[in-house]
Formats: structure tokens, sequence, C-alpha cells
């Protein structure tokens, strides 16, 4: 049995930036506003409808803001939802400089057991 899951749940920071290509344009965005096909153009691998599907994930996980200008529509990065993922890679960092320090300790005893 599949369960019936929402978008809603799929949509946080976490899932935008799974997918190497939202990441790419995170980055793209993180150094200037972009059109659609701006963003198109810088990453020729994806058709301009795969790049609207993309930013319609950013924009729904509360990444992007997006200002209508006209006809033209303008993506910008909201870094603030980011805070959540960095928040979570510092928990990690903080685990993974333990278990070094511990292996450091392990080492440099062994060390001093062999000579």
């Amino acid at each position: 049995m599949v369960a019936n899951i929402s978008k809603a749940t799929h949509r946080d920071p976490f899932h935008a930036i799974a997918d190497p290509t939202r990441r790419r344009m995170l980055q793209l965005l993180a150094e200037d506003t972009l059109t659609p096909n701006a963003l198109a153009k810088a990453i020729p691998e994806y058709s301009r409808q795969a790049v609207s599907k993309h930013l319609q994930i950013l924009v729904d996980c509360g990444l992007l803001a997006l200002e209508v200008q006209g006809r033209n529509h303008l993506y910008s990065v909201k870094p603030e939802p980011m805070a959540e993922v960095y928040q979570w890679l510092e928990k990690l960092k903080e685990l993974w400089e333990s278990r070094f320090d511990q292996l450091d300790t392990v080492l440099t005893e062994l060390k001093k057991d062999n000579k």
C-alpha cells in the first residue's frame, strides 16, 4: 500500500537541495536575480520547462522569492529557510568533530604503545 503523502510534506529546504540542479540554480540565484530564461541559458542541459518545474519547487519550499515586473518574472534567493539546513549540518559537524577527536586519541595511544 502506498501512503498518501501531500506535496506539502515534501516541500521543505531538504527536499529542495536534494536535487543537484536545484542546488546549482540556488548558487546562480545567490549571485544575481534572474529570469527563468536566464537560468535556462545558464543550465543548457535542461529545457525551459524543466527549469520552470525546479523553480516552482524552490518557491514552494520557500527558498525563492518571485517578483513580477511586467512580463518578466524575477527570482531571487530567500536565505532564511536554509537556517534549518544549517542547524542540521552544524549538529552533524559537531558529531563528526567529536568522532575525529576520539579517533585522534586512539591513534595517539596506539603510537605510544608501539614505541
